[in-house]
């Protein structure tokens, strides 16, 4: 198990370098002025010529819009669960492990969410209700790409029937890949918004599956040299 944690971990720390250098790229490689108002959009051959190919689909952006609200409940879940372990545990430290982890690691997205809303490398290729809006990384990829798959995650270490579990992780790899490939074609995003948004969220999911590995197994060390 430890080496399996490390070993997401510096998986997680790969994407999370290969999301670095993939911004650095986009502010450097093919820049011109084809976004909104003239602004500034790196790889602009690649972005626009898919952005051509796909279009703009404004009832397919709404509905992934609107489904990006299940990634939210998700959380807010899981915050209750935490919550109820709390008040029942009456200790922070009492509170399972893996699920404090998980709330430090959803505060860390919506940090990256925040960051990137107040410096924008991108603007969107099309206008929202008249406003121009920061692109880079795509929120809702970002939002259900880092939130569902921890889902997934938690129902496979929590729920005993095998059943259960086959469904609800169907039924989370087909969302996901649903949104993703629906923000992708609805017209909305450059196309290396989504990419960014992809490597991001994968490299704090990997941070994330790897911590709680390297701290389970700690502890089950330490109970082993405990009865020892």
């Amino acid at each position: 198990m430890e080496k399996n944690g490390r070993k997401l971990l510096l998986a997680g720390l790969g994407m999370m370098a290969a999301f670095i250098v993939w911004t650095m790229l986009i502010q450097t490689v093919d820049v011109q002025p084809v976004g909104q108002n003239g602004t500034n959009i790196g790889f602009a051959g690649l972005n626009q010529w898919f952005h051509k190919l796909t279009g703009v689909h404004m009832v397919l952006y709404t509905v992934t819009d609107w489904l990006g609200l299940v990634p939210i409940a998700v959380c807010m879940g899981f915050g209750i669960l935490g919550l109820v372990q709390l008040v029942r545990r009456k200790s922070l430290f009492k509170v399972d492990s893996d699920i404090l982890l998980l709330g430090v690691y959803y505060i860390l997205v919506i940090a990256g969410y925040l960051i990137f809303e107040m410096i924008p490398i991108n603007y969107r290729p099309i206008l929202i209700e008249g406003r121009m809006e920061a692109s880079y990384p795509s929120s809702t990829t970002l939002l259900v790409v880092s939130v569902m798959p921890t889902l997934a995650f938690q129902v496979w270490r929590r729920v005993q029937s095998s059943a259960v579990k086959k469904i609800i992780y169907t039924c989370t790899t087909a969302f996901t890949l649903f949104m993703v490939v629906g923000r992708t074609i609805s017209g909305v995003h450059w196309l290396t918004d989504i990419i960014g948004a992809l490597l991001l969220s994968a490299g704090l999911y990997l941070l994330y599956h790897g911590t709680v590995s390297l701290t389970e197994e700690h502890k089950w060390n330490s109970a082993k040299n405990y009865r020892l």
